[in-house]
């Protein structure tokens, strides 16, 4: 059974295809078109993912998109189908009508079915309710039979929060909490109001917290006044802090929360012990509440697993903490647990849950997206005229290079599907001095100095290295755990202020020639890291393809480039 997932007119467009629950291929829309964040229909991403099967779109049983209009039928009955702008939305108007007329009933996931009778074809397209994709991404990728699920996001169709179920391959609704209550808006919010892109930059919040000093007074207004915690596991935001649900209005924040909080920072203000101290409280109040429900759900559930997604975990911050903060003894999250991961949340959604086709393949790793051979590689450095030299141990060539200040360009396998590079489209630097940190920015990022970088380490090597629980595994970059004191100093270029790494776990298995890579590094230097952050100027998309990692290469201040086991350098 072949399924398309679409992720669609959401943050980053993507498309998965996935085949009796294996993902075969899975990409963003914008590493095509370098328009990062796309929400364009993933119209190149279909194409991809048909190409890696060797098939075409009338081979495909059934399509499943992330966002189910079908919840808005009885809201806007009226509105939609008496007032149609043209001919075309008749096809919506009948159903629309229709079922407003059968008695109430699951909505979770309609669908059509396409005919196209020249072919002889016939492929039905299911509509999935967003935080339902999210939940088959969180669930249905991890290695559990039986699991809580907890899905947070500024909003789906009406859903933010949402407390769910997985057992074998059906995954059930609890409850959920509806916008504008809503955790991700809450976030969201309180980045606009300290200058910052909502929806976009929270990790930034998350990295101004650690340089809070002092007593914190916005803790207690947070605990007071912003956001309660109800006793059956919810949470209740007051909304006179909030106007983002409003259409009409301008920003996010409301007037009564520059008066609690002070005055918004301009996006280009100076950085004040105030900012840090809001952010800080924003996180720690996010956590509160985060741990308030898993709490209550691992009550509800006395499930010992738990598998969180959507947007708001995202929050690598959050996630290293939450076994140490619940009952849980397993945590799952996803390389993709944001939007552009819907687009498999809804193909596997639409074969366990709705065709109950009972097949669940556990993930391992991201690399979904396209790969180009050394032939291929070869072609492109040509065709630009450029000097390039074929490595046999490219891995040991570029580890030596790193240990030697490079800035190295790494561009290998299959590229990642998820917002973090995990070491095929990553750029890559020695971590022992603080100031590479420095020179990583100025030098290829562009990016605020108070943002930490993140440490690839061997696997083998995690324990010793990070203070975290045992057996813990981190393979997407999902998780921030303290960096060992004493090993503080020896990767300072990834030590974040208050001690923290978001670091990968690199596992010889899943990704042989980046392991390969580390351990001759660590053979060379005593220290099994490295600086690893997403190959991409600041505000474009990662790269994809050779021709875009060739143009970023001489587009910014890396001294090496690695395509495949081709080597480019700087004269």
């Amino acid at each position: 059974m072949r399924i398309l997932g679409l992720n669609h007119d959401m943050f980053i467009s993507s498309a998965a295809l996935v085949e009796d629950g294996q993902v075969i291929a899975a990409v963003a829309e914008e590493r095509f078109t370098r328009e990062k964040r796309t929400r364009a229909f993933p119209r190149q991403s279909i194409e991809y993912c048909l190409n890696v099967a060797g098939i075409k779109i009338e081979d495909v049983d059934a399509v499943a998109t992330s966002w189910n209009p079908g919840a808005y039928f009885r809201k806007f009955n009226p509105l939609v189908s008496n007032r149609r702008r043209h001919m075309a939305e008749h096809l919506f108007a009948v159903p629309d009508h229709l079922i407003d007329m059968f008695p109430e009933g699951d909505h979770t996931a309609p669908w059509l079915e396409l005919k196209i009778p020249i072919m002889g074809h016939t492929c039905r397209v299911f509509y999935v309710t967003h935080h339902s994709a999210h939940a088959a991404n969180a669930y249905h990728l991890s290695p559990f039979d039986d699991a809580a699920i907890l899905t947070a996001d500024s909003q789906g169709e009406y859903e933010s929060t949402t407390m769910q179920r997985g057992q074998g391959d059906r995954i059930e609704k609890i409850r959920s909490i509806d916008f504008p209550q809503s955790l991700g808006a809450f976030y969201a919010t309180f980045t606009e109001f300290l200058g910052f892109r909502p929806n976009s930059d929270e990790w930034k919040v998350m990295a101004l917290g650690a340089f809070e000093e002092g007593e914190n007074p916005f803790d207690t207004i947070m605990a007071n006044e912003v956001v309660s915690l109800d006793k059956d596991g919810g949470y209740t935001f007051d909304l006179a802090f909030f106007q983002g649900y409003m259409p009409d209005k301008l920003n996010l924040f409301s007037e009564h929360l520059s008066q609690r909080f002070g005055p918004p920072r301009g996006k280009d203000e100076a950085l004040e012990q105030r900012h840090f101290q809001i952010a800080a409280a924003v996180q720690r109040r996010a956590e509160q509440i985060a741990f308030h429900l898993m709490n209550q759900l691992h009550k509800e559930t006395g499930a010992k697993n738990l598998c969180v997604a959507g947007g708001f975990f995202m929050n690598s911050l959050l996630n290293g903490k939450i076994r140490e903060n619940t009952p849980f003894e397993e945590v799952f999250i996803s390389s993709c647990p944001d939007d552009s991961g819907n687009a498999i949340g809804a193909a596997l959604f639409a074969m366990n849950d709705i065709l109950h086709n009972g097949t669940r393949v556990p993930q391992v790793h991201n690399y979904f997206g396209p790969e180009f051979s050394d032939e291929e590689i070869e072609i492109t450095i040509k065709k630009y005229g450029l000097r390039g030299k074929h490595c046999a141990d490219i891995a040991s060539v570029c580890a030596e290079l790193l240990a030697g200040g490079k800035l190295v360009g790494w561009f290998q396998g299959r590229m990642e599907l998820g917002q973090r590079a995990l070491g095929n489209r990553s750029i890559l630097a020695d971590p022992r001095c603080e100031s590479t940190r420095d020179k990583v920015n100025l030098a290829v990022k562009y990016r605020e100095k108070f943002r930490p970088f993140a440490p690839a380490i061997l696997k083998e090597e995690a324990a010793a290295w990070f203070n975290m629980p045992p057996d813990t595994n981190v393979p997407f970059m999902e998780q921030v755990h303290p960096i060992r004191k004493e090993k503080q100093a020896a990767i300072a270029a990834c030590a974040h202020a208050d001690g923290t790494g978001r670091l990968q776990t690199v596992d010889a298995k899943t990704n042989p020639k980046f392991h390969a890579l580390i351990r001759a590094f660590h053979g060379k230097t005593g220290v099994p890291v490295v600086l690893n952050t997403s190959f991409n100027l600041n505000g474009e998309p990662v790269v994809c393809a050779p021709t875009d990692a060739i143009r970023t290469f001489f587009s910014c201040g890396l001294d090496v480039l690695a395509l495949g086991n081709w080597l480019i350098e700087k004269n």
